[in-house]
């Protein structure tokens, strides 16, 4: 009879935890569809093909956000042009190649310290660096490269997790057929990272896509209508034209639906680069199980 009663008393705890995990759950998936509501039901009157494909006009109290659109993709594709290789060779290098030891420890811990800095620091920094020491001024270039050390810690990071999960056996088959530590990571360990790998990285892509500060001081415009022709040119981004006309201007009412407007296509691209992190992880994937 104790034993009967000791278990009864374990499975109503377990069936206890369970309900506070389902309601916890259930609390932040609402408060994403609350907010996800909000922005959707304030911004969808302002969506219009106009809206998504003419340039800002009368200061930015009317017109569209085209290119914002466009300098967000340039800054997204130039940070992934730095973080990717940087990031992903530090992550081979500090699993397959470093030494276990006081080297890798120190490694990763700095990586967490990096990852854990506010971006505004970044962004002070990206301008001491790349803005005034190199010359770039304020461009896609210095942006993009700031945006860059921003998304390496977490692109680090993903790429350890990910060769960690590959059990050494397979490594340890491939130098048994004589192929060489550089051919067992190219053609065995990497191909089977790469979902992973991939993934860390277009989410990366995202938190950079809503980034403020950084490009605050790097390389943001605060209204140029043309689009840019060169990387040291300088660019309007979706979220720094969101903070504008938030928080200036003479008209509050009517720019109030437009920085609605431009958070909602913000939200969507990053849905979008979520979607398409998915769908490599899934191609990868299958890339994979086929070979």
């Amino acid at each position: 009879m104790e034993i009967r009663s000791n278990n009864k008393a374990k499975h109503r705890s377990q069936r206890l935890a369970f309900g506070i995990f389902r309601l916890l759950s259930l609390c932040i998936v609402l408060i994403l569809f609350a907010i996800l509501g909000f922005i959707i039901y304030k911004g969808a009157g302002a969506i219009s093909w106009e809206f998504i494909t003419s340039a800002p006009t009368d200061g930015m109290t009317g017109g569209g956000i085209w290119p914002a659109i466009v300098g967000t993709f340039y800054l997204m594709v130039g940070s992934a042009l730095f973080a990717f290789p940087v990031g992903v060779m530090s992550g081979i290098y500090m699993n397959e190649y470093a030494p276990k030891g006081k080297l890798v420890r120190f490694i990763r811990v700095m990586t967490n310290n990096l990852s854990g800095i506010p971006s505004i620091v970044f962004g002070l920094f990206g301008m001491a660096l790349f803005v005034n020491y190199m010359g770039f001024g304020d461009s896609i270039l210095a942006g993009s490269l700031t945006l860059g050390l921003l998304c390496v810690p977490l692109v680090i990071r993903t790429t350890e997790e990910a060769l960690k999960a590959i059990p050494d056996s397979m490594r340890e088959g491939s130098r048994a057929l004589g192929a060489t530590r550089l051919q067992t990571i190219w053609h065995v360990i990497l191909p089977m990272g790469m979902p992973n790998i991939i993934t860390g990285l277009i989410l990366a892509l995202g938190r950079v896509s809503g980034e403020t500060a950084p490009i605050l001081f790097t390389c943001a415009a605060y209204f140029l209508p043309q689009l840019p022709t060169s990387i040291l040119d300088q660019c309007m981004a979706l979220p720094y034209h969101l903070y504008v006309i938030s928080t200036s201007g003479t008209d509050m009412e009517a720019q109030l639906p437009l920085a609605y407007g431009t958070a909602l296509v913000l939200i969507v691209i990053i849905l979008l680069v979520n979607l398409l992190a998915n769908a490599l992880r899934k191609y990868f994937e299958k890339r994979v199980k086929t070979n």
